[in-house]
């Protein structure tokens, strides 16, 4: 391969990975694209996990042999079966040398060449491959894992200018890596709220306007459980808001805790002292018991004054649910009268008959209703 078709690879290479959407099509666009441009028939991304010992396969691409998958559940090794990727890395890197790639071949090391990895070896002969080419992956100063590309038995062996390339495309791998480390955690912080780790309010606007929809299309139970915590304001002044701030963070664990008795549920901080927890698939019943766990967690803390906690499920009997705003308001309405009331367990709207209180304070907002009721925030607000 001349300079020019190199270069052309190098570029391939690097859009690729900037085009990639996750950190699954960023390994598979890392491998696909250094297994074109080294000519080889197979390709794999790993990761060296360290508090694990072990190298662990991301992604397999191009021809697979028998039990090899693309996205394998947990392909690993343990790392001193490979001890090149620590021991070049921590001797002669750490000592002034460059993480260079090297060549492995079904035959064997050569001569006068110590053989780290005749565990590689026998994969090759056991795969039908002739030789590989591994390349050590650096990312901010510390190995990260490794590039592998093979050629099938028949093929010309790999040689010194294709180790010098694959170390180039390692490179250009770990500079993609960290593009998209960099972009995922952006997406992270977007949809975390900083104090208490949950999500946040925009992930609540994400995944229930997701959830409505899956409910109108699939007839999928949605529940919401909104909650507000008592007491906040009076710790702020006077015990300090670094207290207050310590009680939300507590009832944010509660909440996590209780959430985690319903697969899949989403708990998060919509702001101020208002959390929230949404359950898709779980049975309205079931919902209510982990809120009902929450309100009794919540008076156990040794600050504050409990919580007050309102559920709207689409199980229950509170009309058609045609958008997240409605079942909001629904939950909404159901907290606000759980505050209300001083109510030590949740209020479910839809539970107390044809008329029910909660339901209609959620759905007909008369001028009356609208100065009592506290309407929540942003684009969930009464409209």
């Amino acid at each position: 391969m001349g300079d020019e078709s190199r270069l052309a690879a190098v570029v391939a290479l690097a859009q690729g990975m900037a085009a990639a959407h996750s950190s699954r099509e960023t390994w598979r666009a890392a491998a696909g694209g250094a297994r074109r441009a080294l000519g080889g028939s197979f390709a794999a991304l790993s990761v060296w996990e360290r508090e694990l010992g072990r190298l662990r396969v991301l992604v397999n691409v191009g021809e697979l042999a028998e039990g090899e998958e693309e996205y394998p559940e947990d392909e690993s090794y343990p790392v001193h079966q490979f001890a090149e990727i620590t021991e070049f890395l921590h001797e002669r890197w750490a000592g002034g040398g460059e993480p260079d790639a090297w060549v492995e071949t079904a035959q064997g090391p050569e001569e006068g060449r110590a053989g780290y990895c005749h565990q590689r070896v026998a994969a090759l002969r056991r795969r039908g491959r002739g030789c590989c080419v591994v390349a050590p992956i650096v990312l901010h100063g510390r190995a990260w894992g490794e590039l592998y590309v093979a050629r099938p038995v028949g093929e010309p062996v790999f040689g010194r200018a294709d180790a010098d390339f694959a170390t180039v495309l390692a490179s250009v791998v770990a500079a993609g890596i960290a593009q998209t480390e960099r972009l995922e955690e952006a997406r992270r912080l977007a949809f975390t709220d900083s104090l208490t780790g949950l999500a946040n309010r925009r992930a609540v606007d994400a995944r229930l306007d997701e959830a409505v929809e899956l409910h109108r299309r699939d007839g999928a139970v949605v529940s919401l459980v909104v909650c507000d915590v008592n007491g906040l304001k009076r710790v702020n002044d006077t015990l300090g808001h670094s207290v207050g701030d310590r009680l939300l963070e507590r009832f944010g664990t509660v909440l996590s805790l209780c959430g985690a008795m319903l697969p899949g549920a989403l708990a998060a901080r919509l702001g101020g002292d208002e959390f929230c927890l949404l359950a898709v698939g779980p049975s309205a019943d079931e919902v209510v018991k982990a809120a009902d766990e929450v309100c009794r967690r919540a008076v156990e803390l040794d600050i504050g004054d409990g919580v007050a906690c309102g559920v709207a499920s689409t199980q229950d009997p509170i009309g058609p649910v045609r958008s997240a705003r409605r079942l909001f308001r629904l939950a909404d309405a159901a907290q606000y009268r759980a505050k209300a009331e001083r109510a030590a367990h949740p209020v479910v709207a839809g539970r107390e008959g044809p008329d029910d209180p909660v339901v209609r304070l959620a759905d007909e907002p008369s001028r009356e209703a609208d100065g009592e009721r506290r309407r929540f925030r942003g684009r969930h607000a009464p409209g």
